[in-house]
């Protein structure tokens, strides 16, 4: 407890030295991180410039390997569409065995001979007749029936669409143990644009790799992108078959905005996004380069960071010396004003050390020489105007109040109703006793309670019955102190002003504690009235009242005056339902003099 206390007493009495010292730290390492990280940056970009020139022309490349093998596909259609001996055989309908055997004879050489333009690239080759025929060259690559590939929709989608060469892909099958992309194209009689067939030029996927794999690595991805989002190869296994809406996105914007390449943040990972639109295909051939991993193995961050944090090591010992000599005349100028404080207000400090801590010391002796004056009369001013401002309050009694209430009382007894008029006379005398004696003095609530129901008689006899008063007393309270007349104005505002629509209705009086605090609240079911914003303590109107001139506001200023600002009156109103108001005093048991005592609180 001694150690923690000591080092508190130490960082306390060095506080400037430590608050500058800290100030040049964090400035020399917010410039020094500022400065490494705007290097690694520069090199970074420029590096990513550099690799983003390379790897379009890398793409550039994959795409003429493409292109070459669309070429191949679009000839190989080209010669099947204009081969006579090919359509005769796939229109061919009721023909006899021997038929049937030239037929086929003639089909294999010719689809033989075209299968050669494709033959390089691994692909195969299948003739699909509507009259039930089917050739297919590697029956090894795609096991299928005439009935399996007639109904496939791959077939469906190529007849609805027989003047465009398409390419599908075909995710792995009980019939394709990998995932194949197939070029394919309906066969249409010209003159008449009947369909008789579907050309079918299906790929292995691994086979397709081949056009870029040479040109990816651990950092470098090459994606194959359909128009639907779909992955349709990739040089991760994992990938394909995946839907990639935000890299088709992006690769969208690129070609169409022809950017050089795109920050990208796809699989949880910072890419560099490059893309090639192949118009052929339909898809974007797509090269995603980490930029991290990339990063990683060309700059040493690691190097850079230690150079850094060396350079920062040097420059802290040196700001380090220099604060300490600067700040050491002023922290003992700072220890001599906090003794001064504690012990002798009026006792100067010593002019000593450096220029600065002299001039420092010199003024501050001369600006508490006047304070002390000018304490002394701020206090002394106070103190009258406080006084000044509870006697005035307590002499605004309005003498409309008596001279009503005694020519009712006169009305009275002209009537005969004696015995109410010397009641309405005791309640009288005890309310004017209460409000001209000394306002700082303060009665118990019990007292309070029974000044009210005087009031209320006075008025209920003046005014009659229709309305009822109820006081609800919690019995901790009655022992409880507040300031004379603090709630006498709100029931004479819900009389006078609640019930000027409605005839009748009630006053319902509550006293209880509510933590440290008395809580008075005084509700009506009146009239109510419409309160425009927040209607805080310190936002209350004042109305004219008929006993005293403490009105609403002068209430809500007395409390605060006596208890402070955290103390007041809260009013909350709705229109025809009534209006609530809150008077928060704090809780205390003997008198309170605003002169010379002290609140108790409980």
């Amino acid at each position: 407890m001694k150690m923690k206390k000591k080092a508190f007493l130490i960082l306390r009495n060095n506080s400037l030295f430590i608050k500058m010292f800290l100030i040049m730290v964090i400035s020399i390492v917010a410039v020094s991180l500022l400065i490494t990280f705007s290097s690694i940056r520069m090199s970074s970009n420029l590096f990513m410039d550099t690799f983003s020139i390379s790897n379009t022309k890398a793409l550039e490349q994959i795409e003429t390997q493409f292109e070459d093998y669309s070429y191949a596909i679009v000839g190989a259609t080209h010669e099947v569409q204009n081969n006579g001996t090919i359509k005769r055989v796939l229109t061919q309908t009721n023909a006899s065995t021997l038929e049937t055997y030239r037929s086929y004879h003639d089909i294999s050489q010719q689809i033989e001979r075209i299968y050669r333009t494709v033959e390089s690239y691994d692909a195969n080759m299948i003739v699909l007749g509507n009259n039930e025929r089917l050739y297919n060259v590697n029956y090894s690559n795609w096991p299928v029936s005439w009935e399996v590939l007639r109904n496939h929709p791959i077939t469906e989608y190529t007849i609805n669409r027989p003047n465009t060469l398409l390419y599908q892909y075909l995710p792995s099958t009980s019939f394709t143990d990998e995932p194949m992309i197939v070029a394919t194209k309906a066969l249409m009689e010209r003159s008449t644009g009947e369909i008789y067939g579907v050309l079918y030029f299906p790929i292995r996927e691994a086979q397709l790799k081949q056009f870029y794999e040479g040109y990816t690595s651990v950092e470098n991805e090459v994606l194959l992108v359909d128009a639907t989002g779909k992955i349709v190869s990739s040089n991760k296994q994992d990938m394909i078959g995946e839907e990639a809406n935000d890299i088709l996105a992006m690769a969208k914007e690129v070609d169409e905005e022809q950017l050089e390449f795109k920050d990208a943040h796809v699989f949880d990972t910072d890419y560099l996004l490059m893309s090639q639109y192949l118009p052929t295909y339909n898809m974007y051939l797509v090269n995603l380069v980490n930029k991290d991993a990339v990063l990683d193995n060309l700059i040493n961050t690691k190097e850079i960071l230690l150079i850094s944090l060396g350079i920062v090591l040097l420059a802290v010992i040196v700001v380090f010396l220099i604060s300490r000599r600067m700040t050491n005349s002023i922290s003992r100028l700072v220890k001599q004003i906090s003794a001064m404080a504690k012990h002798d207000f009026n006792m100067p400090v010593a002019e000593t050390g450096g220029y600065e801590a002299k001039k420092i010391a010199n003024a501050f002796n001369s600006m508490l020489s006047e304070l002390q004056e000018y304490v002394n009369l701020v206090v002394l001013a106070q103190q009258k105007q406080r006084s000044a401002e509870l006697m005035a309050l307590q002499h605004q009694i309005n003498p409309h109040f008596l001279y009503n209430t005694l020519a009712s009382i006169k009305f009275m007894i002209q009537q005969g109703k004696k015995e109410k008029a010397t009641d309405m006379i005791h309640a009288l005398i005890s309310l004017l006793q209460n409000a001209l004696s000394n306002v700082d003095q303060t009665i118990t609530v019990e007292q309070e309670i029974t000044d009210l129901k005087n009031y209320v008689l006075i008025n209920q006899a003046r005014y009659g019955d229709g309305i009822k008063v109820n006081f609800f007393i919690s019995p901790d309270c009655l022992d409880r102190q507040l300031p004379k007349l603090i709630l006498q104005p709100f029931i004479e505002n819900a009389f006078f002003h609640a019930f000027n629509e409605k005839k009748e209705g009630f006053v319902q009086i509550l006293v209880s504690q509510k933590g440290d605090n008395l809580l008075c609240e005084i509700a009506d079911n009146g009239d109510g009235m419409e309160i425009k914003g927040d209607h805080t303590k310190e936002d209350i109107k004042e109305k004219r009242h008929l006993f005293s001139g403490i009105g609403i506001r002068n209430v809500h200023e007395r409390i605060q005056l006596l208890y402070g600002e955290e103390y007041g009156v809260e009013i909350t109103s709705k229109k025809g339902e009534g209006t609530k108001v809150k008077v928060e005093l704090p809780l205390q048991k003997t008198d309170v003099s605003t002169k010379s005592k002290e609140i108790t609180r409980t």
